[in-house]
């Protein structure tokens, strides 16, 4: 693969891909912010925005992986993400939010929301918002990680 050498692709493929990961990203946070309402929501979001970081990468070569980001900031925000799921769901079952677990408290105590709005959905939103920082950082790090391996076994197979 040639934008995993050293170098990485030529300059018109890095500036295009620098171009495009802001589009890229905002189409990721439009998918998460409307996936109440529409096709998307945290799952799509988080793989949309982990591609842009990919993308960035695999046009920059691999030397640029810790400068986009670092490995222990990706493993951060992974944790991260599952301790925000976590808590929105353990928040339910405060007494005076229902007292269940995963209970949709904002709408069902504190009455906020119209039907078919952005603000309708309770914790749903807040639910893809933590999928979408789960899935985002777990595929990114997935990535750097085979990056890294295929770095090591290129080496050892070298020197056989």
């Amino acid at each position: 693969m040639a934008g995993l050498g050293h170098g990485g692709m030529t300059p018109v493929v890095r500036t295009t891909a620098g171009w495009m990961k802001g589009f890229i990203l905002v189409f990721g946070l439009y998918i998460v912010a409307y996936g109440h309402l529409t096709p998307g929501g945290g799952f799509a979001g988080g793989v949309i925005l982990a591609l842009a970081f990919v993308m960035l990468v695999l046009a920059g070569g691999r030397e640029r992986l810790p400068r986009i980001l670092s490995l222990e900031l990706v493993a951060e925000l992974d944790s991260i993400g599952g301790l925000i799921f976590l808590g929105i769901a353990m928040l339910g079952m405060l007494p005076g939010l229902g007292g269940v677990f995963f209970n949709n408290f904002v709408v069902k105590s504190l009455h906020i929301g119209t039907p078919f709005h952005v603000v309708s959905a309770g914790i749903i939103p807040l639910c893809n918002i933590s999928i979408a920082i789960k899935v985002a950082s777990s595929l990114f790090l997935l990535f750097m990680l085979l990056i890294l391996l295929r770095g090591v076994y290129t080496q050892e197979d070298t020197r056989a």
